[in-house]
């Protein structure tokens, strides 16, 4: 099969850990032990969140005067490369030698006019108690937002419309390499207005998942998986009434709510990816990958499914 694997932000740097290389790259190792077994049977691309990495180069940029700061896109592709690169290595610490990897810096459009730069969504960068949060908001002229128990910066989020650099993946993989990109919901960028061809980054990050979605279709892909924290998604999350869901069919998944800033576009990407090419999609954990390709593990949403089943 060919198959689409997003690693969540918070899967390759989890909540109230350092924000060090060395961290980093030890759940990367993580992660790189988990996919390598599916790389021996399946092609395979991966795309990651980049949440907590550009909100930490956003962070240390604030040493510079505001003028000089450099912009989200730019710092996306920081981490692209960061990570990739990351990834790559711990990769090919596992599989044989020969194996070839691949990351892409890949740019994403996106519409100027898209509705999510009048509402931020996105969370970037760190938590912070609510006190700190609004100082920094006041600060930094951020706009900050709860998440769970704690806060954090949240940026615009356009819905990604076009891939630039799809034709260099296909490429790749009929070449058998394992490929890396559209890290971050991939690089934002826009043509400017009144311009013939003129593109130009965009202060933005787009979701990774949604991004990760486009991907995979444009790539005519088996299987998208989507590896986050949790096992699957659930229903009541946090509460004694907690119930995970196996299996699903996108209406049926689309009944419940989940929250716009983790599990929700997840849910999403999940049911548009697999109502749209008749194929599927899954949510679970990282550790669980290889029973989730299975149908074992995690949440699997198919469109030949009539309703919900439960773990």
């Amino acid at each position: 099969m060919r198959i689409v694997i997003a690693l969540g932000g918070n899967a390759l740097l989890k909540r109230g850990e350092p924000m060090t290389a060395e961290v980093q790259r030890r759940n990367i190792r993580v992660a790189a032990g988990a996919i390598a077994p599916i790389t021996k049977e399946h092609e395979v691309v991966i795309t990651h969140g980049n949440g907590p990495q550009v909100g930490l180069l956003a962070l240390q940029g604030a040493a510079y005067k505001p003028e000089e700061a450099y912009p989200l896109d730019v710092l996306g592709a920081e981490t692209e490369g960061m990570i990739g690169y990351m990834l790559e290595q711990e990769l090919g610490n596992i599989l044989p030698f020969e194996v070839p990897f691949a990351t892409l810096l890949t740019m994403v459009e996106v519409d100027g006019d898209d509705p999510g730069f009048k509402n931020p969504t996105k969370f970037v960068g760190p938590v912070y108690e609510k006190a700190d949060a609004e100082r920094l908001a006041s600060e930094k002229n951020w706009t900050i937002k709860q998440d769970g128990e704690k806060w954090r910066r949240v940026v615009p989020s356009p819905i990604p419309k076009r891939i630039f650099e799809i034709r260099p993946v296909k490429w790749l993989l009929e070449k058998g390499t394992i490929v890396i990109c559209a890290g971050g919901g991939g690089i934002p960028t826009m043509y400017e207005p009144g311009k013939q061809r003129s593109l130009k980054g965009v202060e933005a990050v787009i979701d990774k998942d949604l991004c990760s979605e486009l991907l995979a279709r444009e790539l005519e892909a088996d299987l998208l998986i989507m590896a986050t924290d949790a096992e699957a998604v659930c229903t009541d999350w946090g509460t004694p009434t907690q119930k995970a869901i196996h299996r699903a069919s996108p209406a049926a998944l689309e009944k419940y709510k989940f929250p716009a800033g983790s599990m929700g576009p997840k849910v999403d990407a999940a049911c548009h990816f697999a109502r749209e090419t008749g194929k599927a999609a899954a949510i679970g954990a990282l550790a669980d990958i290889a029973d989730i390709v299975r149908g074992d593990r995690g949440t699997i949403v198919n469109a030949s499914y009539t309703d919900v089943t439960w773990h």
